[in-house]
């Protein structure tokens, strides 16, 4: 082989060593595709009994993204006014996406979704839905409080006992955590409750005004829903 087929060879065996790491990289920067989406803020006010959340477009959000399956993110991107975030110039390969919701104790927890990105593709990563709000992953415990009134021992009427309170406590507690006061159709609530069992009471009295505790039992098995206890609380007030 004479100096110059040798020299183009070795040039040729250069060429195809620089390409071959080329040709082989896996997901992440470098290519021409995209990969976008939006996220939706699921919001879950405080002070809302029915549980019912409020969604709506989660602006000026950070999303991530990792590429393939390293242990890290490789970029993150603010979503937009519309909600909308956006990865470009990718390589092919798997991708996946996430953003954080905000569970009641204030940790962070990662909303995820894996899409698959072809050479030059644009993918639509299904969208991103996040939590936030206090009552978040929480549930509801309500209840009715109805009196019969009296005044010198003498019957005065009966009715739902607004503005009486009612008190929770968990189950082996000697206190309560929280109350409330009973509202003008009876009812009261409790939400924010994390599964658990609880015991709700209120004060009653006898004809001679001495009060005691009456208790119901209840117990909350998930987030996310209304409980109600199985009977309301029959109670005499000495007005």
């Amino acid at each position: 082989m004479n100096m110059n087929k040798t020299i183009k060879f070795l040039l040729a065996l250069l060429v195809v060593a620089l390409l071959l790491p080329a040709c082989n990289k896996g997901p992440g920067e470098g290519g021409t595709g995209t990969v976008q989406g939006f996220v939706k803020l699921v919001h879950h006010p405080d002070d809302d009994y029915t549980l019912t959340p409020d969604t709506m477009v989660a602006a000026k959000t950070d999303v991530f993204i990792i590429y393939g399956d390293e242990a890290y993110y490789g970029d993150d991107a603010e979503t937009n006014a519309n909600g909308m975030y956006q990865f470009e110039y990718l390589r092919p390969g798997d991708y996946t996406v996430f953003a954080y919701s905000t569970l009641p104790s204030g940790e962070k927890v990662a909303v995820s979704e894996a899409v698959n990105l072809s050479r030059g593709a644009v993918v639509q990563v299904p969208t991103l839905y996040i939590h936030d709000g206090k009552a978040y992953g929480t549930s509801i415990v309500k209840g009715r409080v109805h009196a019969a009134y009296y005044h010198n021992g003498s019957y005065r009427g009966e009715g739902w006992a607004c503005e009486h309170r009612v008190y929770i406590r968990r189950v082996g507690d000697d206190i309560s955590f929280d109350d409330t006061r009973v509202g003008p159709d009876g009812y009261f609530a409790f939400q924010k409750l994390q599964p658990g069992e609880y015991e709700v009471y209120t004060v009653t009295q006898d004809f001679n005004e001495v009060p005691e505790f009456v208790f119901q039992a209840i117990t909350v098995e998930e987030a996310g829903q209304i409980y109600e206890i199985a009977e309301q609380f029959e109670i005499i007030i000495n007005v």
